[in-house]
C-alpha cells in the first residue's frame, strides 16, 4: 500500500507539472501579406494573357503537344534532381519522427549472468562466509566465496515537457519537413521548365535549320539561273559570284542550328533520367516551335503566392526558426525527468521472479545549469538572429516572386508584338521576292534587284524563326514565374544505376 501511494503521488506530481507547464518562446504567427499583393498584376492587361482565371496547374498541356507532355511526365519520374529532393524530404520527415519520439518515455531492457568471487578481506572478518566455501592455506576459515548471479532489469525515463523544449523541437522539425516538401515542389517546377525550354529550343533550331536550307535552295535556283543567263550573254560572272555569296551564307547557318538542336536533345535526355546519347525519337522529329494558341491564365498576386513553392519554403523556414528560439530559451530552465527502474536478481535462475529477487526505484530527477547561462543566452541570440534573417528572406521572396512575374509578363507581351510584326514582314518579303523573281525572268528587273529581294526574304524568315523561339522561351519563363506545375506530380521511380564505367581496366 505504501508503495502504491508513493507511485500515485509521483504520477500526480508529474501530471501537475505537465499541465502547468508552458512552452517558452514566441508562438508563431504567419506574417501578414500586404493588401497590394492580392491585387491584379500591373502587366495583366497585356496581350496574350488573362487574369480572369487562375494559372494552370499543368501549364504544358496548353501547348497541345503530346510529346512535350510525355517528356515532362518522364522527368517527374526519373530526373535525378527530383529524386535527390525526394530523399531530402524523407530525411526531414525522419527527423520529425525523431523529434516526436521525445514525447515518449525512453526504456531499456537488460539481462545478465555473472560468476562472482568475494574475498574475506573485502567484507571484513566479522562478515564470515557460508559453510562449504573454499578455505585458504594457513587460515582458520574460508578466504573467499564464489556464487552465481542472474539479473534482469527494466529502466524507464520520461522528460516532462514543463517549459516546452520538446514541443518547440517538434514545431521546428515540422517546419523543416514542410520546407523540404516546398523545395521538392520548386525543383519539379524548375525541371518542367527546363524540359519545356530544351524541347522548344530543339524544335526551334530544327525550324531555323530548315529555313536556312530552304533559303539556300531558293538562292541556289537563282544562282543557277544567273549562270545560264551569263552563258547566254545576259549576265556577268560577278552576278554569279554574288549569288554564290548569298548561297554559302545560307549554307553556313545550317551546321550551327543542327549542332544546337542536338545539344538540346542531349539535355532533354539527361533531364528525363537517361544517358545523353539516348535521344528521344519524337523530340528529334519535331519541326515546329510549340505555341500556346490561347490566352495564358495568370490569376492575381494572392494566388501566385499560394502557388510559388519558394514562398511557401521561406514561410516554413521562418516558422521553424521561430520555434528554435523556444528550444534555445528552454535551456535556461530546469529539465525535469521521471526515472523508474525494476530489477530482478538471484543466485539461481529459477529464483528469478520470486519476491526476494524483486527491487525497484522511482522518482524525479531535476537538472539545471544554473547559474551558468552564458551558453544558453548565446544560443538564444543566435536563434533570434536566424529568425530575423528568415523573416527578411521571406519578405524578399515575396518581392522576387512579384518582380519575376511582372517582368515575365512585360517581356512576353513585347515579344508577342514583335513576333506579329516580324510575321507580317516575312509575308511581305516573300511576296516581294516572288514578284521580283517573275520580273527578273521577264527581263524587267536586273540581278541586283533580285539579289536584294532574296536577301531581304532570308533575313525576314530567319528573324521570324528567332522570334518564334524567343516567344516560346518567354512563355516557359512566364509559366515558371507563375509557380504552377508541381500539383499532382507523379512520384519518382527508383531506377538502377547507369552502366557508366570511369577509367579503363588494365
Amino acid at each position: 500500500m505504501r508503495n502504491a501511494r508513493m507511485l500515485a503521488i509521483s504520477l500526480g506530481l508529474a501530471s501537475a507539472l505537465q499541465l502547468g507547464g508552458c512552452a517558452v518562446g514566441s508562438d508563431y504567427r504567419p506574417p501578414e501579406t500586404p493588401k497590394a499583393v492580392k491585387e491584379p498584376f500591373h502587366e495583366a492587361p497585356a496581350a496574350g494573357v488573362s487574369s480572369a482565371s487562375p494559372a494552370s496547374s499543368k501549364w504544358w498541356q496548353l501547348y497541345s503537344d503530346p510529346t512535350l507532355s510525355r517528356l515532362i511526365e518522364d522527368a517527374f519520374r526519373y530526373n535525378t534532381d527530383i529524386r535527390v529532393a525526394v530523399a531530402n524530404l524523407r530525411a526531414a520527415r525522419a527527423e520529425l519522427s525523431e523529434a516526436r519520439a521525445g514525447r515518449l518515455p525512453t526504456t531499456e531492457l537488460s539481462a545478465s549472468y555473472s560468476r562472482n568471487r568475494v574475498g574475506a578481506d573485502q567484507v571484513g572478518p566479522a562478515a564470515g562466509f557460508a559453510a562449504g566455501s573454499t578455505g585458504g592455506a594457513g587460515t582458520s576459515g574460508p578466504d573467499h566465496q564464489d556464487f552465481d548471479l542472474f539479473q534482469a532489469g527494466f529502466d524507464a525515463s520520461y522528460e516532462l515537457d514543463v517549459f516546452g523544449r520538446v514541443s518547440r523541437s517538434i514545431e521546428a522539425a515540422r517546419g523543416d519537413s514542410e520546407e523540404a516538401q516546398a523545395v521538392l515542389d520548386g525543383v519539379r517546377i524548375s525541371i518542367a521548365a527546363q524540359v519545356a525550354q530544351s524541347y522548344a529550343d530543339a524544335c526551334a533550331a530544327a525550324v531555323q535549320a530548315d529555313v536556312a536550307r530552304e533559303t539556300a535552295r531558293l538562292v541556289g535556283d537563282t544562282r543557277d539561273l544567273t549562270r545560264r543567263l551569263m552563258e547566254a550573254g545576259r549576265g556577268t560572272q560577278r552576278d554569279v559570284e554574288q549569288a554564290n555569296v548569298l548561297l554559302e551564307q545560307s549554307n553556313a547557318q545550317v551546321p550551327g542550328f543542327e549542332g544546337e538542336r542536338r545539344a538540346q536533345l542531349y539535355a532533354l535526355a539527361t533531364l528525363t533520367g537517361r544517358p545523353p546519347a539516348d535521344i528521344d525519337a519524337e523530340a528529334a522529329a519535331c519541326r515546329s516551335v510549340p505555341k500556346v494558341k490561347v490566352e495564358i491564365p495568370v490569376g492575381e498576386g494572392g494566388s501566385l503566392l499560394a502557388r510559388r513553392p519558394d514562398v511557401r519554403a521561406a514561410e516554413r523556414k521562418l516558422a521553424a526558426d521561430t520555434a528554435r528560439i523556444g528550444v534555445a530559451t528552454a535551456s535556461l530552465f530546469p529539465t525535469v525527468t521521471l526515472l523508474g527502474s525494476v530489477s530482478l536478481g538471484a543466485p539461481k535462475a529459477g529464483d528469478i521472479g520470486k519476491g526476494a529477487s524483486f527491487g525497484y526505484s522511482f522518482g524525479p530527477l531535476i537538472s539545471w545549469t544554473f547559474p551558468n547561462f552564458a551558453v544558453a543566452s548565446a544560443r538564444i541570440r543566435e536563434a533570434r538572429a536566424g529568425s530575423d534573417a528568415s523573416l527578411a528572406r521571406f519578405q524578399g521572396t515575396i518581392l522576387t516572386a512579384l518582380r519575376e512575374t511582372e517582368q515575365a509578363l512585360a517581356r512576353y507581351s513585347a515579344a508577342l508584338g514583335q513576333n506579329a510584326a516580324l510575321a507580317r514582314a516575312a509575308d511581305s518579303a516573300q511576296r516581294a521576292a516572288d514578284q521580283t523573281k517573275q520580273r527578273f525572268d521577264l527581263g524587267r528587273d536586273n540581278f541586283l534587284v533580285l539579289l536584294v529581294a532574296e536577301q531581304n526574304r532570308a533575313v525576314a524568315r530567319q528573324a521570324l524563326a528567332q522570334s518564334d523561339t524567343k516567344v516560346a522561351d518567354l512563355q516557359v519563363s512566364l509559366f515558371k514565374a507563375l509557380g504552377g506545375g508541381w500539383e499532382n506530380a507523379p512520384p519518382p521511380v527508383d531506377v538502377p544505376p547507369l552502366p557508366v564505367q570511369i577509367g579503363s581496366a588494365k
